[in-house]
């Protein structure tokens, strides 16, 4: 196997012996549900900024975190790019994660490679998964193909590599070399064979070709069975085999349904949006914020304040074909945009939040009606304009989630029959009597029933 660019000292010389142990351990490949990995569909996705994270900012100061994250349900946890970062046009004191300088190394400021892999050894023991971020369709203004493969690169009007978007830390890949092609998708696969991470999440994944997605794609998912997530919205994503794609449409729409500019019912179009643009099978990542959200558009302190954030977090955590996802941090919570490309430690003291998403990340993982394929069907609650119900179905098992993205009380009261009865109150921890008598939800009020 041919990696192209610069590594660290003595890694060429582990490859085979990882292949051959990556064989064994892709012997037994796990099953899949709907093409996509079975261990995603009643998962979940912890995003981790290991810069912030911790004042050490490294990997094996956040391991500490790992028993605390487990314990509240963590599934999956992805890593923002773990690769150096350019150092010409730089940004801030340590630049953007997203200015990579080299595919096939590690950042030093947080660690070494055996620090990663240890780390991923660790995650797996404990039962979770690991994806990495991973930026493939510009690098950073110093990575070394600029020199050694100037080819590989866009060009502008003055024949340098072009910058994309005004990222002007960033360097243009050209997809139309299909050298550059094979060198992005080898550097994807020793990550892969040296680190046995389980997916990647790809940066920009909407301004690179179909075609090579749906390439690179197949070839890494060869004897493994990988999630692979999109940072985009476009249909061709999921044709090219991504099994997620980002919910942007909904995320937009919830914020403002949270302002009040949107009445709850206006959810129902993005639905209806997505059922009719993307495949049946497509999944979608949910969230009330990223790493770009919380640090340039105030989410979710600013988006969802105070009570407000909860109803939308039950919605990602239960929605149709939804892959949830909680940002470093939200479980404190962190009320405040994190500095991009300088130190900015997080600060965990109470875990505040951290009950209530241990509870809706266990809902999600022992309950299958909340699979990510499990049926969707909107229910009559009340007032349409503010109350927002439905119910979830797989396998005879029935969940019913009433929300009230409002900030006034509602009345609910539930008009279909089937729904009567004593289901369990998830967050009350007992059993209540449904009927049609009808009852009150506080402003900002949720509920999950299982049936």
């Amino acid at each position: 196997m041919l990696f192209r660019g610069k590594t660290n000292s003595g890694l060429f010389g582990l490859i085979l012996l990882a292949c051959l142990s990556a064989q064994l351990s892709f012997a037994q490949t796990p099953k899949t549900i709907d093409g996509h990995p079975g261990w995603i569909m009643q998962g979940n996705i912890y995003e981790v900024n290991v810069r912030q994270y911790t004042p050490q900012g490294t990997f094996n100061a956040f391991a500490k975190s790992l028993d605390r994250l487990k314990a509240m349900g963590v599934q999956t946890v992805w890593f923002m790019p773990i690769n150096p970062i350019s150092k010409v046009d730089r940004k801030g004191s340590l630049g953007s994660y997203y200015a990579v300088s080299n595919y096939t190394t590690i950042n030093p400021e947080f660690g070494n490679f055996n620090d990663f892999r240890q780390l991923v050894k660790t995650i797996h023991a404990k039962g979770m998964k690991v994806i990495i971020d991973w930026v493939p369709n510009h690098t950073g203004a110093d990575h070394y193909w600029i020199k050694k493969h100037p080819n590989f690169y866009v060009k502008d009007k003055n024949g340098k590599p072009a910058i994309p978007y005004g990222w002007d830390d960033t360097r243009q890949l050209d997809y139309k070399n299909r050298e550059m092609q094979d060198s992005m998708i080898n550097a994807m696969k020793f990550w892969l064979v040296n680190t046995n991470i389980d997916g990647f999440r790809c940066d920009v994944a909407w301004n690179v070709p179909e075609s090579f997605w749906t390439r690179c794609i197949a070839e890494l998912r060869k004897g493994r069975n990988l999630f692979m997530l999109a940072e985009g919205d476009k249909d061709y994503l999921h044709r090219s085999g991504f099994d997620a794609t980002y919910s942007w449409d909904m995320f937009h729409k919830m914020i403002d349904v949270a302002k009040g500019s949107s009445p709850a019912f206006a959810l129902d179009s993005v639905k209806a949006k997505y059922d009719k643009e993307y495949p049946k099978n497509g999944l979608e990542l949910f969230f009330t914020s990223n790493h770009d959200e919380n640090s340039w558009n105030k989410a979710d302190f600013g988006t969802f304040p105070g009570p407000a954030h909860a109803p939308f977090a039950v919605l990602t955590q239960t929605y149709f074909h939804s892959i949830p996802l909680i940002y470093s941090g939200q479980e404190e919570p962190v009320l405040r945009a994190i500095k991009f490309f300088d130190r900015d430690p997080m600060t965990f003291k109470n875990f505040g939040r951290a009950p209530f998403y241990k509870t809706l990340l266990n809902l999600r993982k022992n309950d299958i009606a909340l699979a990510s394929d499990a049926s969707f069907s909107k229910v009559d609650a009340g007032d349409k304009q503010a109350v927002y119900a439905y119910t979830r179905q797989k396998a005879g098992k029935k969940v019913l989630v009433i929300l009230n993205l409002s900030p006034k009380a509602q009345a609910i009261k539930l008009s279909d029959k089937s729904l009567y009865g004593n289901p369990y109150n998830v967050f009350a921890g007992k059993k209540i009597t449904v009927s049609g008598t009808g009852w009150t939800m506080p402003a900002w009020g949720y509920a999950i029933y299982e049936y």
